[in-house]
């Protein structure tokens, strides 16, 4: 199996984009050769813990609304084009990711994170869920089956928060400075969010390679 590490932030509606772009493409082939670990990063890291009020959040980031529409126009119309659907006027919150990529952690050692991310991704840009509330992350976590006291306790401490911190800086130094980024086989990266043809290209051409090296020559 070859690795696919994305780097990624809830908060980045181009991730979600990117995410079931690639969800598409690794469903159309089964037998992709990709082992996929998600790892976390922060488009804002100077959203408090507590997250904003949306539409000021966006305000004193663009402008007024004709800007803000405008900054998603691009987003939305590519959605549009690959049947990816954001409920924007759902969303009411931008949140703080620091506890929802703490979250994916322990849910990685449990051998939840695929899940865990699905539901983050989905409760954010789909259902507008304040991904930066305990409550509500704990909510999610006992759906995906994890422990609700645990997850709790682990949510109010500030359990795994250097962690996360170190990762992402490690990905900074890395020279990654917008997500989503895939690295294929920690060789090659690619940026943004890829439709799911290039996909299908990449998957092809790993697979050609994988079987090229498996290949022993006659004696």
């Amino acid at each position: 199996m070859i690795r696919l590490d994305i780097i990624a932030d809830y908060a980045c509606p181009w991730c979600y984009l990117g995410k079931a772009m690639l969800d598409r493409a690794l469903e159309a082939h089964p037998q992709h050769p990709f082992t996929v670990e998600w790892h976390p990063y922060q488009i804002d890291p100077s959203v408090p813990p507590e997250g904003m009020d949306r539409l000021e959040y966006m305000a004193a980031r663009f402008g007024d609304v004709a800007a803000i529409t405008r900054v998603h126009e691009p987003l939305l119309a590519m959605a549009e084009k690959a049947g990816v659907q954001f409920n924007m006027p759902a969303i009411t919150r931008t949140p703080s990711t620091m506890k929802a990529h703490r979250l994916t952690h322990w849910a990685a050692l449990e051998g939840r994170q695929a899940a865990m991310v699905s539901a983050l991704y989905r409760a954010y840009w789909r259902e507008g869920q304040d991904i930066g509330d305990a409550a509500t992350l704990t909510r999610i976590a006992v759906q995906a089956g994890m422990d609700e006291a645990l997850t709790a306790r682990l949510l109010a401490s500030d359990a795994d928060r250097d962690l996360i911190a170190e990762r992402i800086a490690h990905s900074r130094s890395r020279g990654v400075t917008s997500v989503p980024t895939f690295i294929v086989a920690d060789r090659h990266a690619l940026m943004g969010a890829q439709q799911p043809a290039l996909w299908a290209q990449v998957i092809a051409e790993v697979t050609q390679g994988l079987s090229q090296t498996e290949e022993t020559p006659d004696e």
